[in-house]
């Protein structure tokens, strides 16, 4: 430790403040071209423009430039990129008509980037669940959307609806919407499963408030269109129900951990099964996650939970309760590590954390060697500090 490393004042749960100094050191990412042994997605943000956000919680604003370059740093890390999903904040920000340009360009930019894929999530967001009044309301949503993604060329994450939600009395009517979805889609899907930790108007997807239910009825859309479903990302934040759906998947259908707080021990798996990933953490995470993979591919499991085990509490952190909050996690560790000028999101949503969560996820990332340029962190967190009264 030399005297030139970073210190500075942070606020502490007690109301005090104390001198912290950064003692991490920076991950490097693997070799470009290393192959990952799993599917890894991305779920990656937008970068919001503050300069022309004239109604920030009603009008999104996107620097598309700072957005486009965030996708191709993950890709020359080697990862998928899960496009205009819940971390973009679809739904909480971010409007269908932002959501449609952003598929539209990222696709784009992945025809000119050699190696790039990606997926986009489909959804119902331009319906207003308390509009809606039959399934083919719903139906209708989600074609708009399917049709957009793949217009543009793109695959297809079928994202749960809030309006199917409000309008299904039971089991049978998600089978019924998900049917006629999955039949008309020109290639395989992924489901996505978003629990109500997520978005609380998710309560009782597939029909019940049993997870247990919820699952078969599930597993039996996938068994009847087995050749139209690429896999399912849950996120149920509960290792045991993602282990025992796994185990319960057809051959050749793919479960993508949503879990972003046991996300090591199900991508690395049990000697028997293991997951594939589609993660909101990997944004963050993306370069220790990198080089973490490929330890796993070179077989190194001991090197893997190495580099895995520290971003575990900073997930954590970022994730907890208001889960739905937890873009605001993701954004600012884009902000500290130079991805973006500025710590502003689409709705003002950078509000919805206080300065001591924002000072525990700064420890943490420095201690699981995720701030590139420390002297940057560093600087960029104490102007937050003193934006919110400490030093």
């Amino acid at each position: 430790m030399t005297d030139s490393t970073p210190t500075l004042v942070l606020p502490t749960q007690d109301g005090g403040a104390a001198p912290y100094r950064l003692a991490g050191v920076p991950v490097a990412p693997p070799p470009a071209g290393v192959a990952f042994p799993r599917v890894a997605y991305a779920a990656a943000h937008v970068v919001a423009d503050p300069r022309r956000m004239a109604d920030p919680w009603r009008t999104p604003a996107i620097d598309w430039d700072a957005t486009i370059g965030f996708r191709r740093h993950l890709w020359s890390l080697g990862f998928k990129i899960a496009e205009a999903m819940d971390t973009s904040q679809r739904g909480m920000g971010l409007d269908w008509p932002a959501a449609a340009e952003l598929i539209a360009r990222s696709l784009a930019a992945a025809r000119e980037t050699p190696g790039a894929d990606l997926a986009c999530g489909a959804g119902t967001d331009q319906l207003d669940p308390a509009e809606a009044r039959s399934h083919d309301d719903v139906i209708r949503a989600y074609e708009t959307q399917m049709e957009h993604v793949e217009r543009h060329g793109g695959r297809i994450i079928l994202m749960a609806s809030r309006a199917l939600c409000r309008v299904a009395r039971g089991p049978e009517d998600y089978l019924a919407v998900y049917g006629r979805l999955l039949g008309a889609a020109r290639q395989p899907v992924i489901l996505h499963w978003l629990g109500e930790m997520f978005d609380s108007a998710l309560a009782s997807y597939w029909g019940s408030r049993s997870v247990d239910a919820a699952m078969d009825t599930c597993l039996g859309l996938i068994a009847s269109h087995r050749t139209k479903v690429d896999g399912i990302k849950i996120s149920l934040l509960e290792r045991s129900y993602e282990e025992i759906m796994r185990a319960r998947l057809p051959a050749g259908v793919a479960m993508y951990t949503g879990d972003d707080f046991n996300y090591p021990d199900l991508i690395a798996g049990d000697g028997v099964r293991h997951s594939e990933a589609l993660l909101g953490i990997f944004d963050p995470i993306a370069p220790v996650a990198a080089a973490a993979l490929a330890r796993l591919g070179a077989g190194d499991r001991a090197g893997y939970d190495a580099l895995m085990a520290p971003t575990v509490p900073l997930s954590r952190k970022i994730f907890e309760a208001p889960t739905q909050y937890y873009k605001a996690g993701v954004v600012f560790l884009a902000w500290l590590n130079g991805f973006q000028a500025h710590f502003a999101m689409v709705g003002g949503m950078q509000s919805a954390r206080g300065i001591l969560h924002y000072a525990e996820v700064f420890r943490l990332a420095d201690q699981a060697g995720l701030l590139r340029d420390p002297p940057l962190a560093a600087a960029r967190m104490r102007a937050l500090c003193t934006l919110h009264g400490v030093g």
